[in-house]
């Protein structure tokens, strides 16, 4: 996995991994496109992935379910799998505790 040498300051790199057009599929790229809009304003650069269309990408991050959610930077990398729609979840397994805000 390659990471940007450099990044500014507060950024966050994510890669959702999605299997299709399923209706959980949906449901999680909605809910990480607002986590996105709402709590990373402007600091969140998101790419979503279907394993069916990008299988080597899969592989190579080492998907073995989906949704998958992968926080790149800030480093350490992260990763959720499963039901995002519980965001305590998100934030604490992620690390996407927003500076000056309390968790979900």
């Amino acid at each position: 996995m390659k990471f940007p040498a450099a990044r500014p300051k507060g950024k966050y790199i994510l890669r959702l991994f999605v299997a299709g057009a399923t209706a959980r599929s949906r449901q999680a790229v909605v809910r990480i496109r607002a986590l996105c809009e709402a709590e990373l304003k402007g600091r969140c650069t998101l790419e979503v992935i279907d394993i069916y269309q990008q299988p080597a990408l899969a592989r190579e991050n080492q998907i073995v379910a989906t949704p998958t959610l992968i926080k790149l930077l800030p480093r350490p990398a992260r990763r959720f799998i499963g039901n995002l729609t519980d965001l305590n979840g998100l934030f604490g397994e992620c690390d996407l505790l927003i500076p000056g805000k309390a968790a979900l």
